[in-house]
Order: C-alpha cells, then structure tokens, then sequence
C-alpha cells in the first residue's frame, strides 16, 4: 500500500532508495544535498542492510561506486555540483564498462564554489558527457519532489535495462524544499547474480573481468562503437517529455526541472492577457525530445527557452527547431531564481511584440 508524507526532495528521493532495494549507497556530504547522506544513515541499514558509507572525498566515493557496481548490486551516490565535477573520471570508466548506478546531482549556483543556492549549470556536464571520451549518461531531471521519489526507481530500471548509469539531475530548491509525497512500497533487494558481474568463480562459468582499459585501438573502436549503438537504441525508446496547453498555443516555452513549474504559472499569467502560450518540458535531457520539440516549432509563431544558466539547453532546443521558427532565450544565474512576471515580460519583448 502506499504512503502519504510531507517530505523534503532530499529526504524523499533518500526513502526511494531505501524502497528501491538499493544495496548500497557511497557519498561525501555537499550543501545542498547533505540530507540524503543523512538520511541513509539513520534509516537504511536498519531497514534494510544497505551499506552506507561516507567516502573521504568524492573521487573515492565514485570509484567506490564504481567497483561496487561491478557486482551487479544496486548502487548509488549523491553530490553537488563542484562534488560531481570530481566525479567526472569515475563516471566515464564506469560508462565504458557499462556499469549500471545511480548519480544524483543535486545543482547550486557556479562556476567554483559559487553558491549553495539553486542553479541549472550543469547541464552540459551532465548530459554532454563531462568527463573525457565518447559517452552518454541516461538524465532525468524532476521538478518536483514526487518525481524526486519516483525517479530513482526508474532510474534503477534503466540503469540494468541498458547497463548504463543514470543521473538525476536536480537542483537546491527541489532538494530543500517539501510538499506531499506518495511513496511507493518496499522493494526486495537484488538476490540474482546478473551474467556480468564479478563475483568471484563460481563453479558453472569462468570468471568475469571488468575494465575500461583497453590498449588496441581496434578493441577500443569496437567498444565505442557499442556504446553508440546503445545510445542511438535509448534515443529510440526512452525519450520522456511533458505538455501543458501545446495543442493550440501560440507561442511555445521550453523549460526543465523546477523553472518548468514557474514556466506554467508564467503562461497562465499570459493567458490572462490572451496570449497562448504552450509549456514543453523535457524529463529526459538525454535522450531529449528533438522530434516533439521540431514538430511544436512548427505549429508556433516563436520558443522562448528559460533556464538557470547563461544559455545551455537552448542549444539543443534550436538544433529541434533547425530554424522553423525564433528561438530566444532567458536566464538567471548565480542561485537567482526567475519569477513568472519577469518570464512573461521577457515572452512578449522577444516573441510577441511587446515593446524592447
């Protein structure tokens, strides 16, 4: 049966864990997602024997994930933004050895140390690939806490779906901040040993080796040639996006994770001034709705992309668009969170006529 709590997105996305029969978790605590960490600490093992562990830095802890993961147990860590950045080597040897785990990175404001306040700057290191080499990871982005409960489910499935690691990619305000949460029932924890894992010898198969270490430049083409073909079939099957008031708008906004939410309340405001205005928010910044988002361009007179950055996603919303229609572009950086008058008055400056 399922449960209603308030809970912070922190928190929730913690409680999933655990409901998720997940076996181990490996983190450094970073404001603003230090409560997850918490969290497992006092809940996890109790409940459930997950192991937790406070690593002695990031680096240790995702290399920590990293051999973790290579018993085929369900695995996971959490960071922020300058933490993740640390991250980047693990994340691709674990990519090239298709290992599947769990990343939440839960965003403040940069470059640097910057703030601890929200922030939407990492979405090229996330779903660009931040580390070296030619790699994808599956990303989700919430805007909500219920979403951030839901996706570490999902991400689990997808994870040992296409042996890749997934990441969730939220940010400060949807980690701190709290609103009713259904919480789906407790998983069992993994108890079959998947084919690949490195387990030991057991009696009925030779023993497994992992690596992302390979000296041949053939070897090394194939491997890569592999994991393109894996993103291609993700592409395929796992783009994730939603609409509010697309079919017959006017004017389109495309916005993740929290500003989405304020996107909405923005097109209501215009609305009101009889403007329509559609919302398309992608879930899945990878794989992301290229094909919906071309298709939208071309019943609209105009896309205002709207992000916490200085202009990230916008680039992949115009390589959607391949020039139908304008595509304009407003943000706020540093931790400052848009409002929906200031969204709207940027719409009809760029878009709809309003004076400049």
């Amino acid at each position: 049966m399922k449960e209603l709590r308030l809970m912070k997105g922190n928190e929730a996305l913690a409680e999933a864990a655990i409901r998720s029969g997940c076996d181990a978790y490996f983190g450094y605590p970073i404001t603003p997602q230090s409560e997850v960490l918490e969290y497992l600490s006092k809940e996890a093992n109790v409940r459930t024997g997950m192991v937790i562990l406070q690593a002695e830095s990031e680096v240790a802890s995702i290399n920590m994930v990293y051999g973790a993961a290579g018993t085929g147990k369900r695995i996971m860590t959490s960071s922020s933004s300058p933490g993740i950045s640390l991250m980047q080597e693990g994340i691709s040897y674990i990519a090239c050895a298709e290992l599947p785990c769990l990343l939440v990175n839960v965003n403040r404001g940069g470059p640097g140390l910057g703030t601890i306040q929200p922030s939407q700057g990492d979405y090229f290191q996330s779903v660009k690939g931040g580390g070296h080499g030619d790699y994808k990871l599956i990303v989700l982005a919430p805007s909500t806490v219920q979403e951030m409960s839901d996706f570490v489910k999902l991400s689990f499935e997808l994870a040992f779906k296409y042996n890749n690691p997934v990441m969730i990619l939220t940010d400060g305000a949807l980690g701190q901040m709290m609103e009713k949460v259904e919480l789906f029932e407790q998983q069992e924890r993994k108890t079959n040993i998947e084919p690949w894992a490195t387990v030991g010898k057991p009696k009925d198969r030779e023993r497994n080796i992992i690596t992302s270490l390979h000296i041949q430049p053939d070897k090394m083409e194939e491997i890569n040639l592999k994991l393109q073909a894996k993103y291609r079939e993700i592409e395929k099957n796992e783009i994730r996006f939603e609409e509010t008031n697309c079919e017959d708008a006017e004017y389109l906004i495309v916005a993740y994770g929290l500003v989405a939410r304020i996107c909405v309340k923005a097109a209501q405001l215009a609305a009101d001034k009889g403007l329509k205005v559609g919302v398309l928010r992608p879930i899945s910044l990878f794989p992301f709705p290229y094909e919906k988002i071309n298709e939208l361009a071309g019943k609209v007179n105009g896309i205002l992309d709207v992000e916490m950055n200085a202009g990230q996603m916008v680039e992949d919303v115009r390589l959607a668009v391949n020039g139908k229609v304008p595509v304009e572009f407003y943000g706020r950086m540093g931790g400052v969170v848009p409002t929906p008058e200031e969204i709207l008055e940027n719409l009809e400056k760029k878009l709809a006529g309003g004076k400049a």
